[in-house]
């Protein structure tokens, strides 16, 4: 995350995204943040947020297994 005032620069998944942090100013760089619609509506524990990008990560690699080719 990369910050400039009240917004930030984020990492979605492989895609970089400028969002506000209007609602979350405690936050600082290398903070995980739950985004919504272009927003940062709270902070995250980086050990859950691990956690959660690991099980994504688990369901993508099973969904595709699963689609047919």
């Amino acid at each position: 995350m990369a910050l400039s005032g009240l917004e930030a620069t984020v990492d979605l998944g492989g895609v970089r995204k400028t969002i506000s942090i209007a609602l979350v100013p405690e936050a600082q760089l290398e903070d995980y943040v739950i985004v919504h619609v272009g927003h940062a509506i709270g902070l995250i524990d980086p050990q859950e947020a691990r956690l959660t990008l690991e099980l994504f990560a688990e369901l993508g690699a099973r969904s595709a297994a699963q689609s047919p080719a």
